[in-house]
């Protein structure tokens, strides 16, 4: 039977073998400090700087363009490249136990960063990677100090163990996780960049403020849209549950959303002041209790029921209406949630009764053109979620590989 190496991590590219070594990382590198340049420095344009709080909101291992520029002061502290930056405080040791790659020279590195520049025996990206990741990081973190904001200082890191393979497996290291991260922006891209278009078209398929007419519509709908009370559009729904698993309707803040885990409906494990309504795919609820006096309306589109308790009315709507229209309307109009503010009832939470929003008015095209502006927005939003379980997956996929490739 072979002797398991020690030193070694748990999944590793082929042809390397060797057990890592070592060594402080004092024995490794350099070590100085970034020059101080607080906010209020912070101009529109100017020389690029990088500073420490980019670190653990960015979370990028490699930094090679900044959206931060300030006025050069004497004595600054210029990148060459190659450099690998800590924050030297933060709010929380996991804030501080990170870091990154300074990618391209002429960069200025701001107060609170400690710099180290790794000797040719070190890649300077597996370095960062493996601080970040690896055994160092719990280290770094047991040698933070304070309490509101703790700080790292270059003299803890020159005492870190770093262990580190040969050169070549720590770069092809870096280089996997760099296309990665490649990827990882890429998908982030279009996101943003569908979730943008959403919002673009959402401002502009429905009338501004004082115009029966949306700037962008569907081919053959010429008509001005109506003002018509919620009422006229929907009907309210009652249906009480009789057993079987469905998922939870909860809220939050943010509307109201399906709770991960299911529940037995015929089991007695809910308060029993509460009575239940099973909600069929395809309707409309809304919270009508709310900490922020913000309306969410919110839709199963699922395709299995929910269940949803007496606090969420339940509608459907009549022949005049399209629920998807209603529910993108209502959540992205300006004088909804005016009218919700006014009419808010209650303290620390308010509420907003039905008797009162079936009073409210909205623009409403012919039931045609509501159904064609919902199933366009409804499949905007599958296509969103699309492209979220996609970048979601891959940073899975990342945080796992860093928790294996490294000792």
């Amino acid at each position: 039977m072979s002797e398991k190496k020690e030193n070694v991590p748990k999944i590793r590219f082929p042809g390397f073998t060797d057990d890592w070594e070592q060594r402080r990382l004092e024995e490794l590198a350099e070590f100085w400090k970034g020059s101080g340049y607080a906010k209020n420095d912070l101009i529109e344009s100017g020389s690029p700087i990088v500073l420490y709080g980019r670190l653990y909101t960015k979370y990028e291992t490699v930094i090679n363009d900044v959206d931060t520029f300030v006025e050069m002061k004497d004595k600054s502290v210029i990148s060459e490249g190659n450099e690998v930056v800590v924050p030297a405080s933060g709010e929380t040791a996991e804030d501080i136990s990170r870091a990154s790659v300074i990618g391209k020279s002429g960069l200025i590195l701001g107060g609170d960063l400690n710099i180290i520049k790794p000797n040719q025996k070190i890649d300077p990206i597996f370095l960062a990677l493996t601080i970040s990741n690896g055994t160092q990081q719990k280290e770094m973190s047991k040698c933070a100090q304070g309490k509101s904001v703790v700080h790292l200082h270059n003299s803890d890191l020159k005492q870190v163990n770093l262990l580190y393979p040969k050169l070549e497996e720590q770069q092809q290291i870096g280089r996997f996780f760099i296309e990665i991260d490649h990827l990882i922006t890429l998908h982030q891209r279009k996101l943003n960049n569908i979730q943008n278009l959403k919002a673009g078209l959402l401002q502009k398929m429905f009338p501004k403020d004082g115009e029966d007419f949306p700037e962008v519509r569907f081919s053959g709908f010429t008509d001005a849209w109506e003002q018509r009370k919620l009422d006229d559009l929907l009907v309210e729904y009652d249906n009480k549950i009789k057993g079987g698993e469905y998922p939870i309707a909860t809220s939050s803040r943010q509307g109201i959303f399906l709770q991960a885990e299911y529940f037995d409906g015929a089991r007695s494990n809910i308060n029993d002041s509460l009575t239940f309504h099973l909600v069929p795919e395809g309707y409309v609820t809304y919270r009508h209790m709310s900490d922020d006096s913000t309306f969410h309306f919110n839709q199963n589109t699922v395709g299995t029921p929910i269940l949803v308790s007496k606090e969420y009315p339940v509608f459907t709507s009549n022949r005049k209406s399209d629920t998807k229209f209603i529910l993108y309307h209502l959540n992205n109009s300006s004088s909804f949630a005016a009218f919700s503010h006014m009419q808010k009832l209650g303290g620390t939470r308010v509420r907003l009764y039905y008797r009162v929003l079936k009073e409210y008015q909205l623009l409403a095209p012919t039931v045609d053109e509501q159904r064609r502006i919902g199933a366009f927005f409804n499949n905007l939003d599958h296509l969103i979620a699309l492209h979220q379980r996609k970048l979601e997956h891959l940073q899975l996929q990342k945080k796992a590989l860093l928790q294996q490739m490294f000792v």
